[in-house]
């Protein structure tokens, strides 16, 4: 394992290398004694996982391979992120969400708690690229919200409780809670039978 700054690691953690805790952020490149990661028990951390400084992780944590989360990121507990899947910085997730491999989840995103979101979603934060003038404002996921695979998610959305957003679609406006949002740019429907129990 590689270590920058002050980390530190649960009980049961299983590390496999090579991993990489407290990397630097810009702000603090040429410092020694920042804050690096903290991460809770009974973690399992596969190779290729980079966590930066600043990152606060609770119980029950898992990454696939190849995984990155940027500085200043929260995470709750039992947090599953896929292979290859990016957290940009000062994120914050709820507890019991699984990231399936491939998503992308961009700087100023929050996710609430019982999350699912399928392979290679991807939630954006800026409304005019490549300008990246402020402000930058990833989607708002609210509890018990499931994201199907290829999803895109425009900056600043709301995904309001128990919502679906299906496969494939692009959501442009917020959506209602306990609907589905499906197409490009997505309609809001009724749940299918049996989703909203």
């Amino acid at each position: 394992m590689i270590e920058y700054g002050k980390n530190s690691v649960g009980e049961g953690v299983r590390i496999f290398d090579p991993v990489t805790l407290g990397f630097p952020s810009r702000e603090r490149m040429g410092e020694e004694d920042y804050p690096g990661t903290v991460i809770g028990k009974d973690a399992v951390l596969r190779s290729g996982t980079v966590i930066y400084c600043d990152v606060e992780i609770g119980d029950g944590f898992s990454t696939g391979h190849n995984v990155m989360i940027r500085e200043r990121t929260k995470i709750g507990d039992h947090v599953a992120v896929g292979t290859s899947t990016v957290v940009e910085g000062e994120c914050v997730i709820g507890d019991h969400v699984s990231l399936q491999s491939m998503v992308y989840i961009p700087t100023n995103t929050i996710l609430g708690d019982h999350v699912f979101i399928g392979p290679n979603a991807v939630l954006t934060n800026d409304r005019y690229p490549p300008r990246g003038q402020p402000p930058l404002q990833g989607p708002v996921i609210r509890d018990h919200v499931s994201i199907g695979a290829g999803a895109v998610l425009l900056p600043g959305v709301t995904v309001g409780e128990g919502a679906l957003v299906a496969a494939g679609a692009v959501v442009t406006h917020d959506v209602p809670e306990y609907m589905m949002a499906i197409g490009s740019p997505a309609r809001f429907v009724d749940l299918p039978e049996g989703m909203r129990d």
